[in-house]
């Protein structure tokens, strides 16, 4: 198995295709509080903290009640994204048969991360969680936070994930990065200009990589 001590996964779109159910949710939310209706790009745009900042963007004045909404929102629609990509599961369970020290580290919220988890049958596989912040990206103190958590060095570890967000941070951590290019919502053109140590277009190639 390639030798890596900690692997530490992104949820939306690198576990489950989830970025639908949250722009579902957000817009269920915030646009009867705004009052009009908001786009698809207006709330991926703000994406960087977690959801709570994401409505404090869009509507400041109520951001308790929109939070409150949001969330009753994305556990209702969730049956739209019941599971998570195919071979996530068993990916996981060998993983963690492997002796491999499992991590999430998550732009999401935590209502919504353990929503999310538990509806998808993972929650016990991740024996850290590290989630969004409302107050902007937080990405790389939360894989610091993993580093420091299971003692390992950076080179020892390595992230999964999708975002063109998420190569920007492993390389400022010095951690290596396997891009999750298996989403519908993956950019692969801008994955690649980014440099990752790896790109992977599936699940399943990806299993292969990393446990051959």
């Amino acid at each position: 198995m390639t030798n890596f001590k900690v692997i530490i996964f992104d949820l939306d779109g690198t576990i489950a295709d989830t970025l639908p159910l949250c722009i579902a949710a957000f817009k269920k939310s915030i646009e009867p509080l705004l009052g009009k209706r908001i786009s698809d790009e207006e709330i991926v745009a703000t994406f960087g903290p977690s959801e709570e900042g994401t409505i404090r963007k869009l509507i400041p004045l109520h951001e308790d009640a929109g939070v409150k909404s949001y969330l009753t929102y994305y556990e209702q629609l969730h049956y739209t994204c019941p599971v998570p990509f195919p071979g996530i599961k068993e990916l996981l369970e060998s993983l963690q048969n492997k002796g491999v020290q499992l991590a999430m580290v998550t732009g999401k919220g935590k209502y919504s991360t353990k929503i999310s988890l538990e509806r998808f049958g993972l929650s016990e596989y991740f024996d850290v969680l590290e989630t969004g912040s409302p107050d902007g990206p937080n990405k790389v103190n939360g894989i610091r936070s993993v580093l420091r958590r299971f003692q390992a060095e950076p080179e020892e570890c390595l992230y999964v994930g999708d975002a063109p967000s998420d190569i920007v941070y492993c390389k400022e951590i010095g951690i290596p990065i396997a891009a999750a290019a298996w989403a519908s919502t993956a950019d692969i053109t801008v994955l690649q200009a980014l440099n990752p140590e790896w790109l992977f277009k599936s699940v399943e190639g990806f299993q292969s990589w990393v446990l051959d």
